[in-house]
């Protein structure tokens, strides 16, 4: 897989609207913030096969070793509402939102996030992480026989060109981070394909359910079309 990044004039995606502010120092710094990913499709090279990848429509992921891909699918079992990769002991589900062409939303996606917490009885907790500032969630949940309990999760966003990656770590890797492993080695990788169309911001990326072989897994690794478990946030 070659990456390579494009040059701003290179990105399709026009404003709907909008007039262009005088300069590109926004679109620049959405373009480089993310120097290990994850990846917008015109960050990639076109020409270059996605070997080892799941083709999802709106996120391209990879299959690595470990890791369990997991579809929370709708009724028609069409569109995909979300993904999880999931390890052992440590998972990340994924979702990618539509955001404006010169402006992220992870700040203000992220208050929402604390709120919501704090309505359920948990709370937030911000901190400085690889992708930046990212929450830590605590919620109050009950166990399958009834035992009230607590669940964590860490909540990461990063912003691109007209989009935005949400990634909720799950199990281990919620409460210890791990750059190097192998969940977040897989988040980085994802590769986010906005299309061209017009989106209203925080509109859901569409995904679609992959390509099965005869034997009803992705030709790069099992798909299985359930719920992620107990990632809701």
């Amino acid at each position: 897989m070659i990456f390579r990044r494009k040059r701003d004039k290179d990105f399709v995606d026009e404003p709907d609207g909008v007039d262009e502010p005088d300069g590109d120092d926004e679109l620049d710094e959405l373009a480089t913030a993310r120097p290990r990913g994850p990846w917008d499709r015109s960050e990639t090279d076109a020409d270059a096969e996605l070997e080892g990848y799941v083709d999802l429509g709106g996120l391209v992921v990879r299959g690595l070793p470990g890791l369990e891909l997991r579809l929370q699918v709708d009724e028609q079992g069409q569109e995909v509402s979300s993904v999880l990769l999931a390890g052992p002991e440590s998972g990340v589900e994924l979702r990618a939102f539509a955001a404006p062409r010169y402006d992220g939303i992870w700040d203000d996606v992220r208050q929402d996030i604390a709120a919501e917490a704090a309505k359920r009885g948990g709370t937030a907790t911000e901190s400085d992480g690889e992708f930046g500032v990212e929450v830590t969630l605590v919620v109050p949940v009950q166990t399958p026989d009834g035992t009230p309990a607590t669940q964590t999760s860490r909540v990461v966003g990063v912003d691109g060109p007209r989009w935005m990656l949400r990634g909720t770590f799950l199990g281990k890797s919620a409460t210890q981070p791990d750059p190097e492993g192998v969940v977040e080695s897989a988040f980085r990788e994802v590769i986010v394909v906005r299309g061209s169309g017009p989106m209203a911001p925080r509109d859901l990326i569409a995904m679609t359910v992959p390509e099965m072989d005869a034997e009803g897994a992705d030709a790069d690794g099992d798909a299985a079309a359930d719920g992620p478990d107990g990632s809701g946030h």
